[in-house]
């Protein structure tokens, strides 16, 4: 039998183009789920019950922070594509790979667990612990594909500070995770059709 050596294990950077569509979905799935899992173990740690996060509100006035502020946040993105090279917006071709063949069931089911799971860790634990800047900071430096370019990096911090900012006013955790699943369902449907096209 062999024994294993972990001097032999080599790290090597990997583009987006290296990976199959079954490796880059299994990395999405599985990045998702670690950071719900960091997430969940955060605010148990804080003392905090996560499941209490994910208890449905009264009303739906949720429903008009978390959407409004999408359909702000699409408008701006759509001012700045109309102004700003494609170059200077460019995140390795990430979203492309990962949107671009996906059925409309498929981009709906992303969207949603990727709202879920990050909005779990930066708005329900880190923002308790450190407030809407800091987490927005720490948001924008995990979306590493964005950090060649200050334009998308402002954007996601902004973005992430305004989803911080309904978190606040409307003490609930769903109305970021209805604004940033509709930003990724809306641009997701965006990259799948303009393709088609």
């Amino acid at each position: 039998m062999k024994k294993f050596d972990i001097r032999n294990i080599r790290v090597r950077s990997v583009s987006v183009d290296e990976l199959s569509d079954r490796m880059l979905l299994l990395n999405l799935y599985v990045t998702q789920a670690v950071t719900l899992v960091i997430g969940l173990a955060w605010c148990f740690f804080q003392g905090r019950n996560p499941l209490a996060l994910l208890g449905l509100p009264s009303d739906a006035r949720f429903l008009y922070w978390g959407f409004g502020f999408a359909l702000a946040v699409l408008a701006v993105d759509l001012i700045l594509s109309r102004w700003v090279p494609e170059e200077a917006a460019d995140d390795g071709g990430v979203n492309e790979r990962i949107f671009r063949c996906r059925p409309v069931w498929h981009i709906a089911l992303l969207s949603l667990v990727v709202a879920v799971c990050e909005e779990m860790l930066f708005r329900g634990a880190i923002q308790h612990s450190f407030g809407p800047y800091w987490t927005s900071i720490l948001f924008a430096a995990i979306h590493v594909r964005y950090l060649k370019h200050w334009i998308p990096t402002g954007l996601v911090f902004g973005i992430s500070y305004g989803l911080g900012w309904i978190y606040l006013q409307t003490d609930t955790l769903w109305a970021p995770i209805a604004a940033h699943f509709a930003i990724d369902f809306i641009m997701g449907l965006i990259i799948r059709f303009r393709r088609e096209a």
